[in-house]
């Protein structure tokens, strides 16, 4: 055979080669795109107007994505962005109110007509950058550009 040959999946894996392929836990970590976008998801399914505890979202996240890990800091951090965001768009802090409760911190979501197209903008932002994220790690280490 030459060098020339491609020698790749000319034959079929053995009988009992494991099918799945496990991948390791993510970390949600602050600042990250990825992580942010699941917090504004599982946000956006909240009941408007009701005091949540941050302890019980945080555990909602990661039970819905179990490939994840959510410390409660880096929820916490994604939740005063957005509310960062929406003081920034609409000069009021009452959409997106992050608080210090007696039973912990709380967040309660504005039961406003402007809350939900505003949270679809946010996760379409969050997810160009995701995207943008991904694009940068395939040109990463390659012939054609990255380092």
């Amino acid at each position: 055979m030459t060098a020339d040959a491609a020698p790749f999946d000319r034959r079929p894996l053995p009988a009992g080669f494991p099918a799945d392929r496990p991948q390791p836990p993510v970390i949600a970590e602050s600042g990250d795109p990825f992580a942010a976008l699941r917090v504004i998801d599982a946000v956006a399914r909240l009941e408007r107007g009701r005091e949540v505890r941050i302890d019980h979202l945080v555990d909602r996240l990661n039970a819905a994505h179990l490939d994840w890990v959510f410390p409660k800091p880096a929820v916490i951090d994604a939740l005063i962005a957005l509310q960062a965001n929406w003081t920034a768009d609409y000069r009021s802090g009452s959409g997106i109110l992050v608080d210090e409760g007696d039973r912990g911190a709380t967040l309660t979501v504005e039961d406003t007509s402007r809350m939900d197209p505003w949270l679809v903008a946010q996760a379409e932002r969050l997810a160009a950058e995701c995207r943008e994220a991904l694009r940068a790690f395939a040109r990463r280490d390659t012939p054609f550009g990255g380092g």
